[in-house]
């Protein structure tokens, strides 16, 4: 199922994807959804991120080639590091570049969406916590970054976690071929 947030009228409301249309649903987040009878086309309504997160957490130096790409080896534990929820933008939007940077980089990233509150998951069950995935961007002003020694201020301007323009929650990412 390909979930949507949508403003149409000045309303927010989530929806369903189904072809070129978008089917209301009468849903509270991460709970059971019924859709309507009604639907839209996707022309009538602005697309919003899919989900309005209260923490969005990163995991830096990810991959190998990242990693050696920036002369770093990768690290034994998850470089984790946040965004706050004011870089989120919906689809479509635009990017807004500091000025005090002269060097933004984006990443392409699979964003897990966790559906449920998580603490101290075990590994073999991290994946019923899981409810869906969406595609995002990790923008990152690489200047400041390495001037900050931290990544704080460099991921986190307002429009630097663009994200969507769904939820899946049917996507089994191990049974991809990552190339």
């Amino acid at each position: 199922m390909r979930l949507v947030r949508f403003l149409m009228n000045g309303v927010e409301a989530y929806g369903i994807v189904r072809g070129e249309c978008v089917q209301p649903i009468s849903w509270e987040p991460f709970e059971e959804v019924v859709p309507t009878s009604e639907t839209l086309d996707t022309d009538s309504v602005r697309l919003l991120a899919p989900v309005v997160p209260s923490k969005i957490v990163g995991i830096g130096l990810n991959y190998t080639d990242h990693a050696s790409e920036v002369g770093l080896q990768p690290p034994a534990e998850p470089a984790l590091f946040l965004k706050a929820s004011s870089t989120v933008l919906e689809p479509g939007g635009a990017v807004v570049l500091p000025p005090q940077s002269k060097r933004v980089d984006y990443e392409g990233e699979l964003a897990v969406i966790i559906g449920r509150e998580a603490r101290s998951v075990d590994r073999g069950d991290a994946a019923s916590f899981v409810f869906g995935y969406t595609c995002g961007l990790d923008m990152t002003a690489r200047d400041l970054q390495a001037a900050d020694v931290q990544w704080t201020r460099a991921k986190n301007f307002d429009t630097f976690c663009p994200l969507g323009p769904w939820v899946e929650t049917e996507l089994d990412p191990a049974t991809w071929r990552w190339n």
